[in-house]
């Protein structure tokens, strides 16, 4: 009986010891496999705004999150000189403002990766106008482009004018990303899908247009202006209208050729939203030469042609001219259609305002979020400040831009309050913003995400504890073994159950 008891004992052991080691080894091999990371990855974005072109230097580690790269902006350079769409007649004088910032970002970049960095270039709103008045000289202006960037060591992959309404979504997916509304990290540092978190609403305002992009409450979804969007294996259905023509530069010109159409001459025209004592004289083509003016030209148009203008500082009489620049009757009453005709669900949630509305909201020495209230009587204040005030009252002073702040806070307002129909209560949610970190909010990031979609992530490089093949033999040997004892302990139970059966034979001895 011992003797079958020994064999059985050791055989439990073994298997025992067996089944722990396989455990053991397997969560080591898991739990401490060391990842390499491949480094990082580079892409340039290329923002060819109406008025200027700013390039971003883009950076993600190689391996992705859910398909979409965790990108951060490491470098951000103002290109000198007007936008791309400025250069119609000398598309060849490009190249050189284009190489000030493209030699700053080769150093930014380490060499070895030049090759392997791609660079995207998406013009906007002053484009999409170019193409629509002359399409050969838009074209043009993009070759000359794409032959500038053959001759640079970076992998380029285009450039190419987006609409209207994928500058609506990119600006959207940018405010949420660097606002954290996608990713954020979890306690043990891993990446994960903020549980039940509101999404932001965004609004642009650039030279030529002006885009409005948030989720709207499912009930009022118009599929004609709702795009879908995925990112980090989730969707969003964003409502988004690009309103060409409403960008700050483009509404000023139809100001201007307003003025002059209600004014009995032309050699000196009376502007209210200029400062007092503010002058300058005007080439017709500076405000008649636009798309978005054309309808307003005088059949005595000369493009060179000068045309005086006098600031009054009537805060006033400026509201009722930037008031005639919206459309409000083609709604005819109609509740979820604020201008021009155009659908539009309620506005909900808090939204980010950048670009135009930030540079405006900033020039009126106003911040963050504040009351309606607040934002008119700063509006009313600095548009009754005459020229010579303003050079103290402004933290940066430039000339083109000075005159034009109270034009830009009229017309922000219109917009917001009459356009997109925000209110004294739904207003401080508006929050006006230039950056979150040190990352621009601007359509360009939410490009990038959108295009790291399509770059394929290198693979994870693992440390394992143990090699391959170590791992593989250990775990064949030790499997063997436990079965092993597992079929001689089945063994050892059926001849122990064998010998329990076997009758007894009980010799009976009879007396003779």
């Amino acid at each position: 009986r011992m003797l079958t008891r020994t064999p059985s004992i050791v055989a439990q052991v073994f298997l025992l010891l067996s089944i722990v080691l396989v455990i053991a080894i397997a969560v080591i091999q898991i739990n401490q496999q060391q990842i390499l990371s491949p480094g990082l990855k580079y892409g340039i974005v290329l923002d060819a705004g109406s008025s200027r072109t700013t390039v971003y230097v883009y950076e993600w580690p190689a391996e992705k999150e859910n398909n979409t790269g965790v990108v951060s902006q490491t470098f951000k350079c103002n290109v000198k000189g007007p936008g791309i769409s400025s250069y119609e007649s000398s598309p060849g004088a490009l190249a050189k403002p284009l190489d000030d910032c493209l030699n700053k970002v080769k150093e930014r970049i380490p060499v070895h990766l030049h090759k392997n960095t791609s660079v995207y270039l998406g013009a906007t709103a002053g484009m999409r106008l170019l193409r629509l008045q002359n399409e050969s000289a838009a074209n043009e202006v993009l070759a000359s482009i794409q032959n500038y960037f053959r001759a640079q060591p970076f992998e380029f992959r285009g450039a190419q004018i987006i609409t209207g309404p994928e500058e609506g979504v990119y600006g959207w997916i940018t405010a949420n990303y660097l606002l954290g509304n996608f990713l954020e990290r979890n306690l043990w540092r891993t990446w994960v899908h903020p549980y039940r978190k509101e999404t932001v609403g965004a609004l642009d305002l650039g030279g030529a247009s002006t885009q409005i992009s948030f989720i709207p409450d499912d009930s009022e979804e118009d599929f004609n202006s709702t795009l879908q969007v995925k990112l980090y294996g989730y969707n969003y259905n964003v409502y988004t209208h690009s309103y060409q023509c409403y960008g700050r530069d483009e509404a000023e010109k139809r100001l201007l050729a307003l003025l002059l159409q209600k004014s009995n001459t032309s050699a000196n025209v009376d502007n209210p939203c200029y400062p007092q004592n503010y002058k300058t004289a005007l080439t017709m083509k500076y405000f008649f030469g636009s798309l978005c003016t054309q309808s307003l030209r005088p059949s005595n148009y000369y493009p060179n042609q000068l045309v005086n203008f006098h600031g009054t500082g009537d805060p006033g009489l400026c509201q009722e001219m930037v008031s005639s620049l919206f459309n409000f009757t083609a709604c005819r009453d109609r509740e979820d259609c604020p201008f021009n005709g155009i659908h539009q669900p309620k506005v909900k949630g808090n939204f980010v305002a950048f670009s135009g509305f930030y540079y405006t909201i900033n020039a009126l020495n106003l911040s963050g979020h504040f009351s309606l209230e607040d934002f008119n009587s700063s509006m009313w204040f600095f548009c009754s400040q005459s020229w010579a005030q303003l050079q103290f009252m402004l933290p940066k002073f430039e000339e083109i831009y000075a005159r034009s702040y109270c034009f830009s806070a009229n017309f922000i307002y219109y917009l917001l309050v009459h356009g997109y129909n925000f209110n004294a209560e739904t207003w401080p949610q508006i929050h006006f913003q230039k950056e979150v970190g040190n990352s621009s909010i601007a359509w360009s990031l939410g490009y990038m995400l959108s295009l790291t979609n399509m770059i394929p992530a290198e693979g994870k490089l693992i440390q394992l504890p143990l090699k391959p093949s170590l791992f593989t033999g250990l775990l064949v040997f030790l499997t063997a073994t436990a079965l092993l004892c597992l079929l001689f302990l089945v063994y050892l139970c059926i001849v122990s159950h064998n010998r329990k059966n076997v009758p007894r034979v009980e010799h009976v001895f009879i007396p003779e």
